[in-house]
């Protein structure tokens, strides 16, 4: 291995002789101080790997040369060594950030372990990821080929996503390319199950459906509210399974999950279709027959969203449920902010439901705007900048609040989103709609083999608006582009996230209940 570069300050260094010559023996290069200004001149004179720090030394003591050693140079680690085991000491040290902390006396292999541990930490976990993954992987690789059920997609979803942030954490490029070969290949098999499955699931003639959109609510909320309790439910718009597990571990600090579920948007997969699938616990065209007045076609001038509280309202009602409710959209920032601050006025309903706009917004600006374009170039951006928007969110704040008043919470989204890479032609006249997932007009021009064709709606249970209405739901990470000006759409459109079709990112999504620690 290269040399690594290690300072040992000790006023006693002459007899650990042995321990400095073992290191050498192991690779190590081992300059050594007797006080802590010497070992500060050293630090500012060289580039140490880590510096071996004895706590009882005359003159400046170890924890004051650790205090001046983490002023000039922040990252470089630091493990302390001392007599004493004296609680208080242990305590200024490990305030101080050491990385490691042995009591006198050591020996050379404690030295050796405790230099391992602080200096090869990373790289050992991350060969060990790298290892756990490849053996996943050929059991990953065996399941596709095998006829899945909805409960084996969950779990393959599942698997993908748990090892795709842990390889992002590896820094392992080639083993992240693996893996996201292996998703490209789960989600190509992903489609033609949806296509071989949808419309038998919604119309009963297929076993073992998923939990979809209009089932959601009935099945997993509504028997909350026969308990005396107020529960919240938190719809995050377009939030992804790896989003959820991404700002999991925040909530975790108020919250401890009873249930995490995964369960499937309908097609569309787009807030039109799916939220508003969940609020009135019916598909679409039975939304479209039974309330006229609240469903608004894709060409139909107005928001596709402005009667969710209606909906919700009239569910509840056929599921007998007569309970006082609350219902809040919060479409930016201000208005998450006065939610947040008048939390208190919500305590005595029997249910508060909150939809959360951020991510949809961020995901559609990702679009449109070159500052959140460069901020979310790729899978791992885009989770990093959902964390970080919720850590200094009022959501973060609002569930806070929630957990102090010991309160269920539901977190929940209607649909997730895909990274688009690749376009697939679709003609059609101007009344198609503009979403680059999925298309329905009656006079439309498509490559069938990328698309999940429905010809008749009402299969599907969606609104006709003329009797030759086709839907087209594109599959993998394709999305619609028309021949006409092709170049310049394909370049605009292309590496940004999208939803509308059919894949494990927009179908799969996150249902989880938790109750306040």
């Amino acid at each position: 291995m290269d040399k690594i570069n290690v300072l040992w300050a000790d006023d006693e260094i002459d007899l650990l002789k042995p321990h400095i010559l073992f290191l050498q023996e192991k690779g190590y290069d081992v300059q050594t101080a007797t006080s802590g200004d010497e070992a500060l001149e050293l630090v500012e004179a060289n580039n140490f790997s880590v510096v071996l720090l004895d706590e009882n030394m005359p003159g400046l003591s170890g924890i004051e040369t650790l205090s001046k050693l983490k002023t000039k140079r922040p990252q470089l680690p630091v493990i302390m060594i001392t007599k004493s085991e004296e609680e208080h000491i242990m305590e200024d040290a490990i305030g101080s950030k050491i990385s490691d902390y042995l009591i006198k006396p050591v020996n050379p292999n404690q030295i050796l372990l405790s230099l391992k541990k602080t200096l090869d930490n990373k790289r050992l976990i991350s060969e060990k990821t790298t290892s756990n993954y490849q053996q996943e992987f050929r059991q990953i690789g065996m399941s596709l080929g095998d006829r899945l059920n909805w409960e084996e997609w969950k779990d393959i979803y599942k698997k993908l996503v748990y090892w795709e942030l842990e390889l992002e954490k590896s820094k392992d490029e080639s083993m992240f390319e693996i893996l996201k070969m292996q998703k490209s290949e789960a989600n190509k098999l992903y489609g033609k199950f949806i296509e071989n499955n949808y419309i038998g699931w919604l119309n009963g003639k297929t076993a073992n459906p998923p939990l979809f959109s209009h089932t959601l609510f009935k099945a997993k909320i509504a028997p909350m509210l026969d308990k005396d309790e107020t529960t919240f439910v938190v719809l995050i718009d377009n939030l992804r399974y790896d989003q959820w597990k991404i700002i999991e571990p925040i909530i975790n600090e108020y919250f401890k999950v009873e249930q995490e579920d995964l369960y499937s948007s309908i097609l569309p997969t787009a807030t039109q279709y799916a939220r508003n699938a969940f609020f009135a616990g019916l598909m679409p065209s039975e939304i479209e027959k039974r309330f006229p007045k609240l469903w608004l076609n894709d060409e139909d001038e107005g928001g596709k969203n402005m009667h969710e509280e209606e909906l919700l309202a009239e569910q509840l009602k056929r599921l007998g449920k007569d309970v006082k409710m609350s219902y809040h959209k919060i479409t930016n920032h201000a208005a998450g902010k006065k939610l947040s601050e008048n939390m208190s006025n919500l305590m005595q309903n029997r249910l508060n439901v909150i939809v959360y706009n951020f991510v949809d917004m961020l995901s559609h600006a990702r679009t449109e705007m070159e500052v959140i374009r460069e901020l979310a170039d790729d899978e791992k951006a885009y989770r990093s900048i959902t964390l970080s928007w919720f850590e200094h969110s009022p959501l973060h704040e609002i569930i806070k609040q929630i957990a102090a008043k010991k309160c269920k919470l539901v977190i929940t989204t209607d649909h997730g989103t895909i990274k688009v890479t690749e376009p697939s032609k679709v003609v059609g006249d101007k009344n198609v709609n503009t979403n680059l997932r999925y298309k329905q007009g009656k006079t439309l021009d498509y490559v069938k083999k990328e698309v999940f064709e429905v010809k008749n709606p009402a299969d599907v249970f969606l609104p006709k608006q003329n009797v030759s209405t086709t839907y087209v739901f594109v599959k993998e990470d394709l999305f619609f582009a028309y021949p006409n000006n092709f170049n310049y759409y394909v370049g605009y459109y292309r590496n940004t996230f999208q939803h509308g079709g059919i894949s494990l990112e927009e179908m799969i999504i996150p249902v989880v209940t938790l109750s306040a620690k």
